[in-house]
């Protein structure tokens, strides 16, 4: 092969360099260190510590009957909070399991001028309350960039958004849910008197 072939395979690294070859021997070579021994170490098994038994450390697992609840099973708590008895009338056994109550806090309204207001928006749903978003006024331009705002907040957090009115956005977090009567009179118009 000739010379620029060579030089120009070596500078685009597909080639063995001559530079090199001098340093790491020939690829054939025989390795000095080939013929040398190492002293091994002796490999001592770790003790292997005695199996728990089932009494200690944590309690006996047991299995919890998959039967549908009825309304005798449950007693309200604070807060809303609905707690769950199991079953059996052993006070041993007895466990109650917290599941907390859809909020159905009324929602709170805010009629945006800017969009630094959607802070406020932002604040109040992650409060767990719903928002209803009253953009009647905004010019367009605002409205499609405080509309994104809320889609995006409703979809980060898990929650729901829909247009109840012309321009009238109602902003509900997981787990929240507003009445009926709530969404007929936003429906209507009727946004009561908490217009910021």
């Amino acid at each position: 092969m000739s010379n620029w072939m060579k030089n120009t395979k070596t500078w685009l690294g597909l080639g063995n360099d001559p530079y090199y070859e001098d340093e790491y021997g020939d690829p054939g070579s025989e390795d000095e260190y080939e013929d040398a021994e190492y002293e091994e170490d002796d490999f001592v098994e770790p003790e292997r510590q005695p199996a728990r038994s089932s009494s200690q450390g944590r309690g006996a697992v047991r299995a919890v009957p998959n039967q549908p609840r009825t309304k005798e099973d449950w007693e309200e708590g604070e807060g809303g909070v609905r707690v769950i008895t199991s079953a059996s009338t052993d006070p041993s056994s007895i466990r109650g399991v917290v599941r907390p109550l859809p909020s159905s806090a009324k929602p709170q309204i805010v009629s945006p001028t800017g969009f630094n207001d959607v802070q406020q928006v932002a604040d109040t749903f992650k409060r767990d309350q719903p928002v209803i978003m009253n953009l009647q006024g905004v010019d367009k331009e605002l409205s499609r960039r405080l509309i994104d705002f809320a889609s995006g907040l409703c979809y980060g957090l898990e929650g729901d958004m829909e247009r109840v009115s012309d321009q009238i956005f109602l902003l509900t977090p997981h787990g929240a849910e507003v009445s009926d009567d709530e969404r007929r009179r936003m429906r209507d118009g009727d946004l009561g008197n908490g217009d910021r």
